[in-house]
């Protein structure tokens, strides 16, 4: 089933002519995303006498001593620490090197340059299920028929709250037997839902209830780029409405996770991720509110693990574009209903 689904998200990559330009930019951030995290680069002349602390040299022993650990020494030392011990072996070496690390840094005077204002708040697992055929003709347009978000406490690493809307389609308005029988949604289901434009409202309500963007710093994460890139950029057009400025950036955790891990794009399906950290699928896969809280299980483990959630895309002039890993950590801004595009 999942592969049915990047197949959806993916299909129009096969398609030629009018997305060449999108799948080189595509490409061009995956590139760039999936290298090494500059951090764990060896300290150039530029940079040199930030690493000159004996404590480096501590750490760069102790990833040393870890990568000739075998799978059994390292659950075991896990064990010891009282940390996870799932996980497949590469899994395990980052996690011991990220807390290792973090317990060097911790014992010098450059405590003071960890900030805990390197993590939102919150963070706010969104994926979509839209309209689909089995084999989707060229531009076809892709409504979401359903909204789901999950609120994820950084701090606690607990899901806090949950989200759900169905959403009636208006182009595509009777569904296909392959996208009912792909995310379980009925043609009922979407006949008796809001439109977009309403259940948009519902989610902004529901987000200011948290307080997000203003008493607490929060940002979008989604499972790859197309939620926000295609899926939500075409139904604003569908439904006459300005893309919304709190979902213009947000955390692609296929990059965030290919990048920390150090796996190719091939590994970061939700399954495989889930899978490597030592986790099973919880739920039906396809259902939205089921998907984002597996990927939420994920983006948890990761900052568990030691990985510093950032978001690395947005939203430019309509253009999918890459976020560099050294601008500063924003939260998304308060969040707002679009006005209706003239």
């Amino acid at each position: 089933m999942e592969d049915q689904k990047e197949n959806i998200k993916y299909q129009d990559e096969n398609q030629p002519k009018h997305n060449v330009q999108e799948k080189r930019d595509t490409a061009a951030q995956d590139k760039q995303c999936c290298t090494p995290d500059e951090k764990e680069k060896p300290p150039s002349a530029s940079n040199k006498s930030e690493f000159s602390d004996p404590v480096y040299k501590e750490i760069a022993l102790a990833n040393g001593h870890i990568n000739r650990m075998s799978k059994i020494e390292l659950s075991a030392k896990l064990a010891e620490l009282k940390l996870e011990t799932r996980g497949v072996k590469d899994v395990l070496k980052k996690r011991l090197k990220s807390y290792y690390k973090k317990q060097k840094l911790m014992q010098t005077v450059q405590t003071e340059s960890i900030s805990n204002d390197t993590y939102y708040e919150y963070i706010c697992v969104v994926d979509f299920e839209a309209t689909c055929e089995e084999s989707n003709p060229p531009g076809y347009l892709h409504e979401i028929i359903e909204f789901p978000v999950v609120l994820v406490n950084t701090h606690t690493l607990e899901i806090e709250d949950s989200f759900q809307e169905y959403v009636k389609p208006e182009v595509n308005s009777q569904l296909s037997d392959f996208c009912v029988q792909l995310t379980g949604i009925t043609q009922e289901t979407v006949d008796k839902a809001d439109t977009f434009p309403n259940v948009l409202q519902k989610v902004v309500d529901w987000l200011k209830e948290k307080e997000l963007g203003t008493k607490h710093k929060y940002a979008v994460l989604t499972d790859g780029s197309w939620d926000m890139s295609k899926f939500l950029n075409i139904q604003c057009h569908i439904s006459r409405i300005r893309y919304p400025q709190f979902a213009k950036k947000w955390i692609n955790i296929r990059k965030a996770y290919g990048n920390f891990y150090k796996v190719p794009r091939t590994q970061t399906k939700l399954t495989t991720m889930l899978g490597n950290l030592g986790m099973k699928y919880d739920g039906r896969p396809h259902c939205g509110l089921d998907d984002s809280r597996n990927i939420a299980r994920i983006a948890m483990r990761m900052l568990q693990d030691g990985c510093v959630l950032r978001v690395n895309e947005r939203m430019h002039a309509g253009q999918l574009m890459s976020v560099s890993s050294k601008a500063p950590v924003e939260g998304a801004p308060p969040p707002h209903c679009p006005h209706s595009r003239n």
